[in-house]
């Protein structure tokens, strides 16, 4: 893989030549983004979330991560923790479409806040991903959830959970905000 990007910006087709070396790698509008390693607090977050998650999540649906979602040729993301459908998981998948997951979850880092707050939450509601939740670690755990007005593909103003979070879909869930959160937090 050269140095330089393509004349008109890289494709998802070119991230299948970057070498499998643990580097994340997204794209928005052809332009390569290389976020930061995770912390370890961000780690321990999504861990406990997938957890807590697959715990109740029904047989129609599988908890993961670090999967690709390409919402298009020149753009995809990789969820913090995403819940795709079992016929989508069940076909061992490089990537997701849009249309397979049913809910994207995103941990904020100070370098990703613009990412996960604007960008991403316009782009997972066009491509039509039903349920987006925002994560904040700052001050304790704090968990925006939105959910997708299909009509229109915007989120609904989010929901904020401080103590548990409770909802009751993509399926009903209820996890103390405790049971997420890291001991040093």
């Amino acid at each position: 893989m050269g140095d330089l990007p393509p004349e008109d910006g890289w494709t998802t087709d070119d991230l299948n030549a970057f070498p499998d070396d643990g580097v994340r790698r997204e794209l928005l509008d052809g332009v390569l983004l290389v976020p930061p390693s995770r912390t370890d607090i961000h780690q321990i977050v999504a861990m406990r979330l997938m957890a807590a998650l697959e715990g109740s999540c029904p047989i129609a649906y599988q908890v993961t991560q670090g999967m690709e979602v390409r919402i298009g040729r020149r753009c995809c993301f990789s969820p913090d923790v995403l819940v795709a459908t079992d016929e989508a998981a069940c076909r061992r998948p490089a990537f997701y479409e849009p249309q397979e997951i049913v809910l994207a979850a995103e941990i904020v880092s100070p370098a990703s806040q613009s990412m996960d707050h604007i960008t991403k939450k316009a782009l997972y509601a066009a491509s039509g991903i039903p349920h987006y939740w925002v994560i904040e670690t700052d001050n304790g755990l704090v968990v925006h959830t939105h959910e997708l007005d299909s009509r229109v593909r915007i989120y609904r103003p989010a929901i904020t959970f401080d103590v548990e979070v409770d909802v009751p879909e993509p399926w009903p869930i209820r996890v103390p905000l405790k049971r997420l959160t890291p001991r040093y937090l």
